[in-house]
């Protein structure tokens, strides 16, 4: 049967299977639905991270006499 989303295989020691096992019984889900919810998180925060860093960049060469108003940017209303 094909399935709609990729498949991925990782080799993991035996205590971090006994943790997501755990882990998968409590929440009431499957293994890798605890797997796939972990990297959505770590994917999350390293997304964050990377537009901290481009907002402290930006930061550094913004000019509030040179910024657009929001009334410039959308108009008057509506």
């Amino acid at each position: 049967m094909p399935t709609k989303n990729p498949r991925l295989a990782a080799v993991v020691e035996k205590p971090l299977v006994v943790w997501l096992k755990k882990r998968a019984k409590k929440q009431g889900i499957s293994v890798s639905l605890v797997v796939r919810d972990i990297l959505r998180e770590a994917y999350e925060q390293e997304e964050d991270i990377y537009w901290s860093k481009e907002a402290a960049k930006r930061e550094k060469t913004f000019k509030r006499a040179e910024a657009v108003s929001h009334k410039q940017a959308w108009g008057k209303g509506g």
